[in-house]
């Protein structure tokens, strides 16, 4: 009998309270928790390396990803090859040319949902005076009010002119670079 009597009470408790949780929109990215390296292949051996510098603007709520936005900026002149002889090389006019273009930048334009934390983000990537439309698979593992993106994409560097002159050959450095980035964002 108390059980009965006491249904009602506590279902109207419930739909009369304000739900309290709330989904968490991430907007902070923690750039020492974060990173965003390279590889590629040179005379046939794979390289790494890694870029030391970066900033990012995030909104991402799980919630409702079409309406996230994102923007990464990469200060190129913090590009750590593991050699500091590359290093100066590359930041030179054949490379990325540092002195003309010292950053790099995505801005998002789009996020499509793939199920789970699986997603697919599509923006414009510009190095160098060049942009291009690039989709990167990207996955979001929250944990409250911290989550990881993590994602993986392959680009040309011949589409945006990085090794001109004796270095265009492809047969020295490879065409294609890959970019591996895991970052830690916080929410509110």
């Amino acid at each position: 009998m108390k059980i009965r009597t006491a249904l009602p009470l506590i279902w109207t408790l419930a739909t009369a309270l304000p739900l309290t949780a709330s989904a968490v929109e991430y907007q902070q990215i923690q750039a020492d928790k974060s990173e965003i390296t390279f590889a590629y292949q040179q005379m046939g051996v794979n390289m790494n390396g890694r870029f030391r510098q970066f900033s990012a603007q995030l909104r991402f709520d799980p919630a409702d990803p079409a309406s996230a936005q994102a923007t990464v900026d990469v200060n190129l002149g913090s590009i750590d090859t593991g050699s500091s002889e590359a290093d100066g090389e590359v930041k030179g006019k054949d490379w990325l040319n540092i002195a003309a273009f010292p950053g790099a930048r995505f801005v998002s334009s789009g996020i499509k949902a793939l199920g789970g934390d699986r997603y697919e983000i599509t923006g414009q990537l510009s190095i160098k005076g060049q942009s291009r439309a690039i989709s990167v698979p990207l996955t979001v593992v929250a944990q409250g009010n911290q989550a990881v993106f993590e994602g993986t994409f392959n680009f040309k560097r011949a589409d945006f002119a990085i090794g001109e002159g004796v270095w265009a050959d492809f047969g020295t450095v490879a065409n294609e670079i890959q970019v591996r980035f895991r970052m830690l964002a916080s929410g509110t």
